[in-house]
């Protein structure tokens, strides 16, 4: 059954910067939501016109971490709902979704702090279904009170009190700014996994960790790897492209798996120049 226009007791937070190309479409997803917040870290764009327009609530901050921007929002924004669904604005809400988050926030679920969701990433108006890794799980549904938010490199990390489930239906990730902002955001962030790697405190391998039922930590388990590889980039270009099959998705899988390694090289070469200088950039 199809979720009534702004009906489904659920709180729709956005993050954004600058995000004018997306946020339509973002917001148009949301229609069904009757709560829909956005947390902007200042954008100079039509973002918050955008916003406004959309009936959503508007807040801003000063970015300094995915992890504590969460943090700051799920405290400070007043949600009018227990369930908050937490997105990106690339990121769209298909209709089988809407209908599984807001049968499940009408039955509020003891026990339950967070819902796993399957993320599709499209990309030149596809789905790069195998070269994108897909399935990648993200923890985007949460119960207040219940998720606090780590920083993590440039993303972020969850503790959850309480059981963690998957969700049934997938979350969309589309990019429309095209390749300039794409190696501009891909810069920022490979230095921010760099200065993480280089602080954080070593740690061995767990090799249950790679066999582990949980798919987020099994993607912790080989991003630990990957940082004691060489030829990063190269290693992660054959498990993406041959492993993982990214050759299936054509010229555009080719094309995307050598974008992802090159950001595996600059994670790579920013670590090495950081433990040459000594953590003084």
């Amino acid at each position: 059954m199809k979720v009534a226009e702004g009906m489904a007791p659920v709180s729709a937070m956005i993050f954004t910067l600058n995000e004018q190309v997306h946020l339509p479409g973002c917001l148009e997803s949301l229609r069904w939501c009757s709560d829909v917040i956005v947390v902007d870290s200042f954008s100079t764009d039509a973002t918050e016109a955008i916003c406004r327009a959309g009936g959503a609530r508007f807040f801003q901050r000063s970015f300094d971490g995915f992890g504590t921007q969460r943090n700051w929002a799920l405290d400070n924004t007043q949600p009018r709902h227990p369930w908050i669904l937490i997105l990106d604005a690339d990121e769209r809400v298909p209709g089988e979704l809407a209908e599984e988050l807001a049968t499940i926030a009408k039955q509020d679920p003891a026990g339950v702090g967070a819902y796993r969701v399957r993320r599709r990433f499209h990309m030149w108006g596809r789905w790069l279904r195998h070269s994108s890794l897909y399935p990648t799980w993200v923890v985007r549904f949460v119960r207040a009170g219940r998720v606090r938010y780590e920083n993590r490199g440039h993303a972020e990390t969850q503790c959850v009190e309480g059981e963690v489930r998957n969700l049934a239906n997938d979350l969309i990730d589309e990019n429309l700014k095209g390749m300039d902002e794409w190696f501009e955001r891909q810069n920022r962030y490979s230095t921010k996994d760099a200065q993480f790697e280089y602080a954080q405190v070593e740690g061995g391998l767990r090799p249950r960790d790679f066999f582990a039922q949980d798919a987020l930590i099994r993607r912790a388990a080989l991003k630990r790897l990957a940082a004691r590889l060489p030829a990063r980039g190269l290693v992660y270009f054959l498990y993406a492209y041959v492993w993982r099959r990214g050759f299936l998705d054509g010229r555009d899988g080719l094309v995307f798996c050598r974008m992802r390694a090159l950001y595996q090289s600059q994670v790579a070469i920013k670590l090495h120049d950081l433990k040459r200088r000594g953590g003084s950039r």
